[in-house]
């Protein structure tokens, strides 16, 4: 365990409309930074929303975390774009963790809520609404900076500041990473199987890719 990890920022945000291509589009992807402790339901953080329900949140989507350490790599890429914490819709900004090489399963005690990495983020195009790229979603899947989501195995309550305590993790080697990977390298399909608390979707699509 990294006795260094701990989360950054806490960041929320209510659904919202805005322009995009003409049309006008329901997004969460706003998220902001919020002071002071913040409860951890079984669908996510209090004061957050998804808008569009069959792509976002859910069990398995329930809190979203991104290392603090990836922003200066961003920063580079997107010069003259403001970045600050939650820029990429995650709730949990979290540093000193190694989150690509965070196995599925492994369990996570933040303050008195415990979270399970569940799977990586496959952005979708309103990542690139709020840094105003339709691009970038394919290059934030080919950096391979996903970031994790997670599922709530113990509701509770956390905030800015806090610890995170590794205080499970499985033997299998599938990570956040490897998984990542296989979405655009199938020879990679045939071993995220080995993890049992691959999500059902994954594990499908694993079997089916892999016949």
């Amino acid at each position: 365990m990294n006795e260094d990890a701990r989360v950054v920022s806490v960041s929320v945000a209510s659904a919202r409309t805005v322009p995009w291509k003409g049309r006008a589009v329901r997004t969460g992807i706003f998220k902001a930074p919020t002071d002071g402790r913040v409860r951890v339901r079984r669908l996510g953080l209090e004061g957050d929303e998804q808008a569009d329900l069959e792509v976002h949140g859910g069990p398995l989507k329930a809190v979203y975390a991104y290392p603090s350490e990836h922003y200066a790599f961003w920063r580079e890429e997107l010069p003259g774009t403001p970045l600050p914490w939650g820029a990429f819709g995650e709730n949990l900004t979290v540093g000193g963790l190694d989150l690509a090489g965070a196995v599925i399963g492994e369990r996570w005690r933040i303050g008195t809520a415990l979270l399970e990495v569940a799977q990586p983020r496959l952005p979708c195009y309103k990542l690139g609404i709020r840094v105003a790229d339709p691009e970038f979603p394919k290059r934030f899947l080919a950096s391979l900076r996903t970031g994790a989501y997670l599922r709530i195995i113990e509701e509770g309550v956390l905030q800015a500041g806090d610890s995170v305590q590794i205080v499970e993790r499985p033997t299998h080697n599938v990570t956040i990473r490897l998984l990542a990977e296989s979405v655009t390298d199938p020879s990679k399909l045939p071993a995220i199987l080995a993890a049992p608390q691959l999500p059902a979707s994954w594990r499908k699509h694993a079997q089916e890719k892999s016949l």
